[in-house]
């Protein structure tokens, strides 16, 4: 399944910028499979993410907005590998979502409509497993208590992760 990309860089973009006063229009370095890689500017600082969109969904929903699995490297702020999970709907208050990554169980915490990884440590297993392999899912519920399935593919992922690392200066 090919990306939209129009649609990446505005979802993404607004997800990421949520916080930011100054934030220049996201820039594509390439397409990866099934990941692009971009870089923005950030308060004057270079801002690297990846992003994907599920090659599979389920849940018993009759509508959910865009959904996005990214890694972000912020090396201003000394922060690389974070993972962040946009589900398309809003999660239960207080529920946590799952990360499978060639079975390995991640947990992540949420709010409204997004998840990520409790700590550092967390972020950088997550990014070291999405690289080498071959599915990644997500479960997690809604408000309503609605439970998804979300399949990404990782085709790309280890070029894609090359690209932002490369592009952020990130070893």
């Amino acid at each position: 399944m090919k990306l939209n990309f129009r649609k990446v860089i505005i979802s993404s973009a607004i997800f990421i910028f949520c916080s930011s006063v100054q934030a220049t229009e996201p820039k594509l370095i390439g397409e990866h499979g099934d990941w692009a890689a971009y870089t923005f500017m950030e308060n004057n600082s270079k801002v690297c993410y990846m992003v994907s969109h599920p090659k599979k969904t389920t849940g018993n929903y009759t509508k959910r907005g865009d959904v996005f699995a990214l890694i972000t490297h912020r090396p201003a702020e000394k922060s690389k590998n974070v993972f962040s999970y946009i589900a398309g709907y809003s999660y239960k208050p207080g529920s946590e979502a799952t990360v499978i990554v060639n079975n390995q169980n991640f947990r992540l915490f949420t709010q409204d409509d997004s998840a990520w990884a409790p700590d550092e440590s967390t972020d950088s297993k997550i990014a070291d497993a999405i690289k080498r392999g071959s599915s990644l899912i997500v479960k997690g519920a809604s408000v309503r208590g609605t439970e998804t399935v979300d399949t990404f593919g990782l085709s790309g992922s280890s070029s894609a992760y090359k690209a932002i690392s490369s592009e952020c200066g990130v070893k």
